[in-house]
């Protein structure tokens, strides 16, 4: 049994009569009539009592009646289901970041989001980037927003946001005076960084190296809010993005 016969069966059962269900159909009388009997076979007995061009059902086909509609009633309820889903009315999207960008970007887009789609049911999700795509690729999470650079064939990665990052000192330690600061100014001080596998302590190391600096990891940990506090207790400096201390 499948949909199509179905449908020829309805409105078989709707015309009362094969002639007029194929008129319906837009197919030919022969071409329902054979579906029919493929599906009387398929069920072990007659849907239909045929009285020359008369027809009309039998017990069987009435219980088919009944159930014919129901699956087209919530095929129809798929449909517009899907309908929403696809046009943002309602539905559920699985969002991760990490901790830094689940504090200090999520909130606002997130705000404004739900402003705009209220029945769509928001779920995140903070974790590593390693962690995250690996959720992505196991269909967990359904979208992800990390730091650049991400590497995948199999995913597809679109740059959305471009970050400032700015040097972070206690209010009165040397650097805090200057406008501007090099990269081997940075590399005097004691640093204070994301910990190791996080995109943005990546981006400073590979910066640093680049300028021929050697970093003096202090400490590490991955929240930023915990790096803040450290900084301004005089242990050390940092580069954070601009998002990060704003607040600040």
């Amino acid at each position: 049994m499948d949909i199509r016969q179905l449908e020829m069966f309805l409105a078989v059962a709707e015309e009362n009569g094969f002639t007029r269900a194929g008129e319906r159909l837009h197919v030919s009388q022969s071409a329902i009539s054979r579906q029919i009997g493929l599906l009387e076979r398929e069920l072990g007995g007659p849907l239909f009592n045929r009285d020359g061009r008369h027809v009309s059902l039998t017990q069987p086909g009435e219980i088919l009646v009944r159930a014919a509609y129901n699956v087209f009633r919530e095929m129809q309820q798929v449909v517009e289901q899907l309908s929403d889903v696809h046009e943002l009315r309602r539905g559920r999207i699985r969002l991760a970041g990490g901790m830094s960008v689940c504090m200090y970007i999520l909130p606002r887009l997130l705000k404004r989001y739900r402003r705009l789609h209220p029945d769509v049911d928001v779920r995140v999700s903070s974790g590593s980037s390693e962690e995250i795509l690996r959720k992505l690729r196991g269909r967990e999470m359904d979208l992800a927003l990390l730091t650049l650079p991400v590497i995948a064939e199999d995913l597809q990665v679109v740059p959305v946001l471009k970050e400032e990052m700015v040097v972070v000192t206690a209010e009165r330690h040397p650097l805090a005076r200057k406008r501007m600061v090099s990269a081997r100014e940075i590399g005097r001080y004691p640093l204070i960084l994301y910990e190791t596998g996080s995109r943005t302590r990546e981006t400073i190391e590979t910066f640093l190296r680049e300028e021929n600096v050697s970093a003096d990891i202090a400490m590490e940990t991955e929240n930023a809010e915990i790096i803040k506090a450290m900084v301004a207790s005089g242990i050390g400096i940092t580069v954070l993005s601009h998002a990060a201390v704003a607040p600040d």
